[in-house]
């Protein structure tokens, strides 16, 4: 039998706990080496199929381990319009989505034109009429068995297009463990939206769906791939030595076809195979052959591949996108992060608070002094200390890890929150003498003003790994980029940084080191001159930026106060709302915790106003999608997760009021609770997104839609979702 490369992955993550016994010392277990993007790089389209062949033979060969493409197995782990919509003049204001650059479009699972909602969830596209308050549509995607894959759409008059993204080949294990591939990759659906919801076309993927971004009526969608390689077989006994050598062989010898991205657009009853073109493959000046990046390029109101797409020899894992620009950034070395462990945070012991030397202004000497205390809002929230030393009510045992609802922490932040947690398997499968190379991010940006294929500009790297696409902004002419590096040693304590690009030959020319040593980021918000990072290990430090001068920008104020924002939003002049958890001053984080920054002085950052609901969570701590905040009432709100619920309780919307100096809390909105489910991949019940339309709020959850009164909160509609 034969594998792919992969389902290489499988076979590495089914053979983990063999390598915890037997050390996972074998030949080809040392990591590649780093590639180097340092300043500008130029990339080089290939002159034709046989140069490119030669160079990614050559590339991956040098990247194939013994056991698949890389080392450690880990690694192989990551997978207006013509036709314009009704008037919506009578309806009145409605929200959007919550996107990072205004007039730049991201998928999300619901829309809203304000005539109607249109939602895809457990692999059904529906539409709701905003004034009947009835579904007028229902397009099934996916065949039922298939209701857990992931969705997102886009909205652009009468077309959606729906992105199944459920992230790459999916692989099974039978019961002698031999590989059973799944389906193909990513699915890209154009729906009619006329009349009843009609599928228009369809193009279907090798790889892995990165992100997707729209301007206007045109959508930019980023895959990945890697090279589909028919790699040997393991034989009984062989060494990791031979195995290597086997599979370098085979890298040797493989066809062009086997890098080069492949897709299948499905219209009119007809499939036709697509594959991106050599003279449409570009590289960098050093690169790995294992990952290529594919930009597609759709009108939805045209068809697929009426333009052709572009790639790039490079790995890519976040994308950023402006009105004329779209950045495809990746940290090939984000698999050597160590990785969480559940209930591994013992309770604190209690210790006196020491003083801060570096925040002499801003933290009170607990020492004969009286901390400055925020009040509360609303009588839910506690009262909150400017100090290292929370009220003792505010310290729950046990709640970091509460293991009820794991989802409520991201991996990303627990990874770094407990960098000392390495999973043994892990560890046991890398050689001995294996060290990883320095945290990276490679950055490429592509031009997207003219109509057509997106053109190359350049390509860079500066230290350090991204949180997320908020990390990055592109102002005047300049990219920033905020990242965190942890050197690579035993006792190596990581520290943050905002580095400032040229952003059309990405050089950097200036950059601001030194933020939240031992810490990591946790929220970046970059507007117009003005940035804000907050680092967190286990106080928050808030640092406002100036950066008005690109080649010197500059840190010109801190706040510290317990707890972190993990998102950062924009609420009107000098004044910033922070998302995220309340904690300890051990870092034990206590429950969801919504700030009012005063930010009007960069140089003295003030927490106005928080509130805290104990033991809870929110999406929003980790997808900006799911918070809404609405200036024209100053209404803010996001799901809730309580710790303890019942899955079958669901979950709530937290409604919040702010104004320029509080935040208050209106209440709460919940759906109907449900009964226990027992397919394998049961709805979710919990609130997912919130809507602003007219005087209603419109909550969703996969199994829902419910429309409340936005000034009093009163129920209006329950629309289940058959």
């Amino acid at each position: 039998m034969r594998i792919s490369i992969r389902a290489a992955g499988a076979v590495a993550v089914a053979l983990l706990a063999t390598a915890c016994v037997s050390g996972g010392s074998g030949g080809g277990s040392s990591a590649p080496p780093a590639v180097n993007l340092t300043g500008k790089i130029q990339l080089v389209a290939y002159d034709g199929c046989d140069d490119m062949l030669a160079g990614l033979r050559a590339a991956t060969a040098r990247n194939v381990g013994a056991w698949g493409i890389g080392s450690p197995p880990m690694r192989l782990m990551e997978q207006a319009t013509a036709d314009k919509a009704a008037d919506t003049a009578s309806v009145g204001s409605y929200s959007t989505t919550n996107v990072h650059e205004a007039g730049v479009d991201e998928p999300d699972l619901v829309k809203t034109d304000g005539a109607r909602v249109v939602v895809v969830t457990q692999g059904v596209l529906r539409v709701i009429d905003t004034a009947t308050r009835k579904v007028t549509g229902e397009l099934r995607l996916v065949p039922k068995e298939q209701n857990w894959m992931p969705a997102d759409l886009l909205l652009s008059g009468n077309r959606a297009l729906v992105l199944m993204t459920h992230g790459g080949d999916v692989m099974a294990m039978d019961s002698i463990a031999r590989v059973r591939p799944g389906p193909l990759g990513p699915k890209y659906v154009l729906v009619d939206l006329t009349g009843k919801p009609t599928e228009l076309a369809s193009m279907s993927l090798s790889g892995s769906h990165v992100d997707a971004r729209m301007v206007g009526t045109t959508v930019r969608i980023v895959v990945k791939s890697a090279p589909d390689i028919a790699l040997p077989e393991p034989k009984p006994n062989a060494s990791g030595a031979d195995m290597l050598a086997a599979n370098k062989a085979a890298v040797e010898s493989a066809p062009i076809e086997a890098w080069l991205p492949k897709f299948e657009v499905k219209a009119n009853g007809v499939t036709t195979p697509h594959t991106v073109k050599c003279e449409n493959v570009s590289h960098p000046a050093e690169f790995t052959g294992t990952s290529l990046l594919t930009v597609h390029t759709l009108d939805l109101n045209g068809s697929f591949a009426a333009v052709e797409p572009i790639s790039v020899v490079a790995d890519g894992d976040t994308v950023y996108g402006t009105k004329d620009s779209l950045y495809v950034t990746s940290n090939p070395q984000f698999w050597f992060m160590p990785m969480p462990i559940p209930d591994v945070v013992s309770t604190p012991t209690a210790q006196a608070p020491t003083h801060d030397p570096e925040m002499p202004t801003l933290i009170p000497d607990p020492v004969g002094s009286v901390a400055p205390e925020v009040q509360p809002s609303h009588p839910d929230a506690e009262k909150i200390t400017l100090s290292p030393v929370p009220p003792a009510a505010a310290t729950p045992s046990g709640v970091r890890s509460a293991p009820a609802v794991p989802e409520v922490v991201p991996s990303a932040v627990q990874s770094t929150a407990v960098p000392e947690v390495v999973p043994s398997a892990v560890q046991s499968t890398a050689a001995p003498e294996a060290t990883p190379p320095p945290e990276r991010t490679e950055v490429h940006r592509f031009d997207i003003t003219a109509p057509g294929s997106p053109r190359y500009v350049s390509s860079g790297s500066v230290p350090g790994r991204l949180l997320n696409q908020y990390s990055l902004s592109e102002h005047a002419g300049h990219l920033r980029i905020a990242t965190t590096d942890t050197p690579q040693t035993a006792n190596g304590k990581s520290e943050s940084a905002v580095y400032i690009l040229k952003s059309d030959t990405l050089a950097q020319v200036g950059s601001v080191t030194g933020l939240g040593k031992d810490e990591q980021i946790y929220s970046v918000r970059f507007i117009g001159d003005l940035g804000y990072v907050v680092t967190f290990r286990q106080v928050d430090p808030l640092y406002a930026l100036d950066l008005r001068d690109p080649s010197a920008p500059k840190v010109t104020g801190e706040l510290k106060i317990t707890g972190y924002s993990a998102y950062l939003h924009p609420a009107g002049p000098g004044r910033l709302i922070g998302v995220g958890q309340e904690a300890t001053t051990e870092g034990r984080q206590t429950g969801t915790q919504v700030s009012l920054f005063d930010v009007a002085d960069p140089a003295a950052p003030k927490a106005l106003a928080r509130f805290v609901q104990e033991q809870s969570g929110s999406d929003a701590e980790w997808d900006p999608h799911a918070f809404l905040y609405w200036p024209e009432s100053g209404l803010a709100m996001m799901p809730l997760m309580s710790w303890g619920d019942n899955w079958s309780e669901g979950s709530s919307a937290l409604v919040l009021h702010i104004t320029d100096t509080q935040i208050t809390k209106l209440g709460t909105i919940k759906h109907p609770k449900v009964a226990q489910q027992a397919e394998f991949a049961p709805a979710n019940p919990g609130i997912r997104r919130c809507l602003i339309i007219g005087n209603t709020i419109w909550t969703v959850s996969d199994l829902g839609l419910k429309i409340n009164d936005s000034t009093t909160l009163t129920d209006q509609t329950w629309l289940p979702f058959t």
